[in-house]
């Protein structure tokens, strides 16, 4: 029996064993590495090595674990979902249809885990199904301390249908973000390639001549004299931490970015310490026909900074 995932925009360019790691974490590089010998993993139909680059939108072919009581690279079942997780996951949702779920996603709740982040999205799903026959599928991520939209789909097809979407681009995807001090141009676009840092495990990117094409677009809606901007991004490429590195790299991070900013990030006056990038609004296909046209709310240390500042978006922005 196999298997078939859509390689989600997040996961663009990474080597295939770190998407076993991302997605399947209960799968070891053992088991990967194993199933690549016997070409059961395949990506669009061609034999696959751990080594080799995934793209979003490509078909990526496995075993079903299933097949493998025994095998090392049995995927872990998942944990109950406690009564008050489901009341809280289910209270994020901002919009349900027959093919998708979206959620407004607080800052520090991450999407999915790791040895250190007992709770996240990705295990509280189960509670998400509502009447639907499947379980929701992620099909693109959020950094842990970014806010928004959160589209899930609601089943195989339509997860398959976003992962093309996104893949290629055909998908606006807007972003509301406090930036240190104020660009020099109202909208300017920042076209700079980005590979992972060096030394940081992954887990720290940087612009990079021999990286991969990212292009965002950055537009300011209001000041507040020098010190700060509020402005409407958007990422035209899906490169992981796009917009804190094109942020970091023109001279304005995002406020309270001290990965990419540094000690600048952070403004006194009482202005939060928080992140301060919000995923607004997501406009998307559906399969059925028709688009998604979806708003998230501004989280509360966001709107405080906001009014603290007297900022406010201009109507295209709203």
């Amino acid at each position: 029996m196999t298997r078939v995932f859509t390689v989600a925009e997040s996961d663009d360019g990474i080597r295939l064993d770190r998407w076993f790691q991302r997605n399947l974490p209960g799968v070891s590089f053992l088991q990967v590495a194993k199933w690549a010998r016997t070409g059961r993993v395949r990506i669009e139909g061609a034999r696959a090595r751990p080594g080799d680059r995934v793209a979003a939108g490509q078909r990526l072919s496995i075993p079903d674990a299933a097949d493998h009581p025994g095998a090392p690279g049995r995927v872990r079942a998942a944990r109950a979902v406690s009564a008050e997780e489901a009341a809280f996951v289910q209270s994020l949702v901002i919009h349900r249809c027959e093919h998708a779920l979206v959620l407004n996603k607080p800052p520090g709740l991450a999407v999915q885990g790791g040895t250190k982040t007992p709770i996240h999205i990705d295990g509280l799903l189960d509670a998400l199904r509502f009447e639907a026959r499947e379980r929701p599928k992620l099909v693109h991520r959020l950094d842990r301390d970014t806010s928004g939209v959160l589209l899930l789909a609601r089943s195989s097809r339509a997860a398959a249908f976003f992962g093309r979407c996104f893949a290629t681009r055909d998908t606006q995807k807007i972003y509301w973000a406090l930036l240190v001090g104020v660009p020099k141009l109202r909208d300017l676009r920042v076209e700079l390639p980005i590979a992972k840092q060096p030394g940081t495990g992954g887990e720290k990117m940087h612009p990079d001549p021999q990286g991969l094409p990212a292009v965002s677009r950055i537009r300011v809606m209001d000041r507040a004299g020098t010190r700060v901007a509020l402005a409407e991004m958007r990422p035209l490429t899906g490169r992981t931490h796009q917009l804190r590195v094109h942020a970091a790299a023109i001279g304005h991070p995002i406020v309270g970015d001290g990965k990419y900013g540094g000690r600048a990030a952070f403004l006194t006056g009482g202005v939060s310490r928080k992140l301060h990038l919000h995923a607004r609004r997501l406009v998307i296909d559906l399969p059925g026909g028709g688009r998604l046209d979806v708003v998230a709310e501004l989280p509360g240390h966001f709107r405080a900074s906001l009014d603290l500042l007297g900022l406010e978006p201009d109507r295209e922005g709203a």
